[in-house]
């Protein structure tokens, strides 16, 4: 299945200007366009292949704003999306997500599946802790 053009281009324009906005700090702006776009894919969303990035840049603007829950719920959403599962960086975001939430086996499970898929480099751009509690459950 594969998109009209038209709403193709009209989604990638909504996130490219909701990842200039996020890129200049202002995320409050940023998630409107990643929602917008959101709503221009067919029902069921899921289904397309544009909703998994859209869902993970929307889950960054959650994740930056320290809204954790919401970052977990669109990265949720993200991995029941074409190519989410298996996705090491969805899989970093979601022990994340779970880790702030202080859900140790899950962040646990998800941090592992993130470091099976995309080794130590994965950690390196985000805070140590995450690395390091996964160091706690995992020899790396």
């Amino acid at each position: 299945m594969q998109l009209p053009a038209s709403t193709y281009s009209e989604i990638r324009n909504l996130c490219r200007q909701g990842d200039e906005l996020a890129a200049a700090g202002d995320l409050e702006a940023a998630k409107p366009q990643y929602l917008a776009a959101l709503r221009l894919l067919p029902e069921p969303a899921y289904e397309w292949e544009a909703a998994t990035w859209i869902y993970v840049a929307l889950g960054d603007v959650h994740y930056r704003m320290n809204r954790y829950d919401k970052a977990f719920k669109c990265f949720f959403n993200a991995v029941q999306c074409p190519k989410g599962l298996g996705n090491p960086y969805i899989h970093l975001r979601l022990g994340q997500s779970y880790y702030e939430q202080e859900q140790w086996e899950k962040a646990a499970d998800e941090l592992t599946r993130a470091y099976m898929g995309g080794g130590i480099d994965i950690f390196m751009e985000d805070d140590p802790k995450y690395l390091a509690f996964l160091e706690t459950r995992i020899e790396i």
